[in-house]
């Protein structure tokens, strides 16, 4: 199952930089991930200094 980018989400790009597959991108309000891209590697994850995003 592919990582997702919950609310607490403050668009600062820390993830999108660190994803590996490109599969992050701004989307309305938050980021958003691709899950037919995302291939579950949590580089993302780490990288949130929200916790926003959960596997």
């Amino acid at each position: 199952m592919a990582y997702v980018i919950n609310d607490a989400c403050i668009s600062c790009g820390s993830c999108a930089g660190e994803c590996p597959v490109s599969a992050i991108s701004e989307g309305d309000g938050k980021y958003v991930i691709d899950p037919d891209t995302c291939i579950d590697c949590g580089t993302c994850a780490a990288a949130c200094p929200t916790g926003a995003i959960e596997g």
